[in-house]
């Protein structure tokens, strides 16, 4: 499958007082640039985030941006945990009786002291967990996201690589008679400006020069390259940097059947060409 590099996904899942919402979103870039937006609560698993993103993405600017909000509701309510209460209170009392000038223990000390007021939010590690397993479905749609738009951006190139293997297929079978009727061309011109042109030494000036203006090899390696083009798309996985390859050296050929033009249908089919990589070359941006 083709995949984008961009694409989008969102995930919201409740939990006792409070809901955490997770999204992910990517833009093309050359490498995979991870950008992560944490609550404090979470920034310990930030490594573990960042090990799960790049085990699925190879490339693109991501942004993985987690919220947690606190909901106004019964469950947020607070909890007494009378048990730790009533063992710091006896150990208070013991280390009043070591140490009578010792300070004791006020009420907002006792209900700062950690587990002493107890909420059923979850526990950090039960948390934490939850936001992996939201990012893994997050990233699950994410992927699928991409896999679509992929699946248009293949659409596009492969209209694109037929619509340049229609102009090599006209352009191909006339170049025999482009070449033919320039010679002549030419031939005539040698003969008004030098009358008897029948010499050897100008016959090769003409086999050679013949030679050089042959376009045949340049329409040969374009659909050469246009196979490959097909065949990667066909395989699909990680084909954005080999395409762009693909896209130089077509780029180079069109350019070269440019320039050994010397006909308007060879030029103008050069033009073509090139209008249509220049096209398939930005949807490739977007490739992974």
């Amino acid at each position: 499958m083709i995949l984008s590099m961009t694409g989008f996904a969102a995930v919201s899942r409740d939990f006792p007082g409070g809901m955490l919402s997770l999204e992910v979103r990517a833009v093309n870039h050359r490498y995979l640039d991870v950008q992560m937006r944490l609550p404090e609560e979470l920034r310990v698993i930030e490594p573990q985030l960042r090990e799960m993103v790049a085990s699925r993405v190879t490339r693109g600017k991501l942004e993985c941006r987690v919220g947690l909000n606190q909901l106004d509701t019964e469950a947020s309510t607070l909890e007494l945990n009378r048990d730790l209460l009533a063992s710091l209170l006896a150990v208070a009392a013991d280390v009043e009786q070591m140490a009578p000038q010792a300070k004791g223990l006020s009420v907002g000390e006792l209900m700062r002291w950690p587990g002493v007021l107890k909420t059923n939010t979850l526990p950090p590690e039960v948390l934490q967990q939850l936001c992996l397993e939201s990012l893994g479905t997050a990233l699950q749609d994410f992927n699928a996201s991409r896999g679509r738009e992929g699946e248009k951006l293949k659409a596009i190139l492969l209209d694109r690589v037929d619509g340049m293997e229609t102009i090599i297929a006209g352009i191909k079978p006339r170049l025999p008679l482009i070449l033919e009727a320039y010679m002549n061309k030419l031939s005539t011109r040698l003969q008004e400006a030098l009358g008897n042109v029948e010499d050897d030494r100008i016959k090769q000036e003409f086999a050679l020069f013949a030679q050089k203006i042959d376009v045949d090899e340049e329409l040969s390696r374009l659909v050469t390259h246009l196979t490959e083009v097909k065949r990667i798309l066909k395989a699909g996985g990680q084909t954005g940097k080999r395409l762009d390859f693909l896209m130089q050296e077509l780029n180079r050929e069109a350019n070269t059947l440019g320039s050994k033009s010397v006909s308007t249908e060879t030029t103008q089919a050069s033009v073509e060409l090139k209008v249509l990589i220049e096209q398939m070359r930005e949807q490739i941006q977007n490739i992974e």
